[in-house]
């Protein structure tokens, strides 16, 4: 396993497992005992993801040490507020089963997340989190974000895939000192991804498949990546990305195949926006 260290000295493996849109608690706990039994100490969360008490009762029940396992859980939008924030993460916390959260992250920019941060900051001063974070800030918004906060986000967790690779939002991270983490790091499977030419053809070359290449091309942007899957089989194959490096020409084919845009979500969109906070958990 590989791993980036936040600028706060805490590490965090470049691999780990996503949990969304798996929201049935049997299925939940088994996939995630499934993913630690194959070596999987990243588990990313959220409370929109409807599951955190099957995730911390998989954790319990894996018999792995606690501080060998980091936990990611996400906010959502209701309870962006300085008092919301702080009950909405002791709920989290007694649903996972813990006396900390290893990654806490408000899971969008919107809303009240100025003072939802404030709190955020207090809770990492007492301890209850050991790093904090955004997810989907595009740059402008991580700039402002960054200026304006007394601590500056440890990760922005946003879309990242050979299909959207917001290179621009990617410089800015490695500019204010903020860790890179894609989540739908396969764009969903869609453009028919698992087959698609230039990641089969390169590939080939390393007796790998396009999910591993997309994966390890994401890793060597120092991006911390975290692919979903209830399959024990592509479980494993994700993982087996660190024995191959892809060359500065692989690297470029790659970058050939960015549309510069979001086939999964459009954050423009002021319907989409309404949505969002309009959506309860």
């Amino acid at each position: 396993m590989e791993y980036k260290t936040l600028y706060n000295g805490v590490q965090i493996p470049m691999l780990g497992f996503g949990v969304y849109q798996i929201p049935e608690y049997d299925q939940a706990k088994q996939t995630v005992l499934t993913a630690l039994k194959n070596g999987y100490r990243l588990i990313d969360t959220a409370q929109g993801y409807m599951n955190e008490q099957a995730v911390g009762d998989a954790i319990k029940e894996s018999g792995i040490p606690r501080e060998e396992i980091f936990i990611t859980t996400k906010l959502w939008i209701q309870d962006f507020s300085y008092e919301g924030a702080m009950k909405a993460t002791t709920l989290s916390m007694e649903r996972l089963g813990v006396e900390y959260i290893d990654l806490l992250l408000l899971h969008q920019p919107m809303g009240d997340y100025i003072n939802a941060w404030k709190a955020l900051e207090k809770m990492y001063e007492d301890g209850k989190l050991r790093a904090i974070g955004m997810a989907n800030c595009y740059p402008h918004v991580l700039a402002d974000l960054c200026e304006t906060f007394t601590m500056k986000p440890m990760i922005n967790q946003v879309e990242m895939h050979p299909f959207f690779q917001q290179t621009l939002n990617l410089e800015t991270m490695q500019a204010y000192g903020v860790v890179p983490e894609a989540w739908a790091p396969f764009n969903e499977g869609l453009r028919d991804f698992f087959n698609n030419e230039v990641l089969v053809t390169i590939g080939q070359q390393y007796g790998k498949t396009a999910a591993q290449v997309a994966l390890r091309w994401n890793i060597q942007r120092g991006v911390v990546v975290i692919p979903k899957t209830v399959h024990e089989e592509r479980m494993i194959q994700n993982m087996d990305i660190f024995d191959f490096s892809l060359s500065a020409e692989d690297m470029a084919k790659i970058h050939q195949l960015d549309l510069g845009h979001s086939e999964i979500v459009n954050h423009y969109d002021p319907q989409w926006i309404k949505q969002l906070h309009q959506w309860r958990f």
